[in-house]
């Protein structure tokens, strides 16, 4: 088996592997009940999708064409970066607007800390 063969059987898997984890995303977006388990859905399985995808295509190139795409380099990295800080602000913000959690998640013992903060800050101001 040449190299090259062995590179398109990688890069096969990684691609297969990141349409997979794609398609497991969007079950999880479909199916979980709020916000905030749908971002965890988002921003887990489809970075991790994009990211399988990305690097099979790169490792595709790389090894059979000779070509370093820094256009894919560069998409694999602003991927990873930007989808867990974004799915992040999107809970956050959420979160402060009082968007309700569901049943199933449980107790919120995070808004106690936020009273405890708010009140204390109420206090320090003149």
């Amino acid at each position: 088996m040449n190299p090259g063969a062995i590179s398109e059987i990688i890069a096969g898997f990684l691609i297969l592997t990141g349409t997979l984890a794609s398609l497991l995303s969007s079950f999880g977006l479909i199916r979980l009940p709020d916000v905030y388990t749908r971002s965890h859905a988002a921003s887990k399985s489809s970075t991790l999708g994009v990211l399988f995808t990305l690097v099979g295509t790169f490792v595709f190139f790389l090894f059979n064409e000779g070509y370093f795409s820094v256009r894919l380099f560069l998409g694999i990295l602003f991927v990873f970066l930007t989808a867990p800080v974004s799915a992040h602000l999107i809970a956050r913000a959420s979160y402060m607007t009082k968007v309700k959690m569901a049943q199933s998640i449980g107790d919120d013992g995070f808004r106690e800390v936020l009273m405890v903060e708010e009140k204390a800050r109420e206090q320090s101001s003149p």
